[in-house]
């Protein structure tokens, strides 16, 4: 089984709008996304391609605003 690739992409500026990893070209781990003046917007974990766990959502100053608890999907 292959390792995760780091995984970065850029606003049109040239900024970071999200930073996490890949696994088979699917996120995986801990993503991070950003706003154009660099503060954070959103994180969370992915599985298989898949968000899990605990997700936040940061307000414009970078403060907690709200956290939500995503749950596997069901096998198809």
């Amino acid at each position: 089984m292959a390792d995760p690739t780091p995984y970065t992409e850029y606003h049109k500026d040239g900024s970071v709008w999200a930073r996490g990893q890949k696994l088979d070209d699917l996120p995986t781990g801990y993503w991070e996304w950003f706003r154009l003046d660099g503060t954070r917007m959103r994180s969370g974990h992915f599985e298989a391609g898949e968000p899990v766990g605990e997700w936040t959502t940061y307000d414009k100053t970078g403060a907690v605003y709200k956290v939500t608890t995503r749950k596997p999907r069901p096998p198809r």
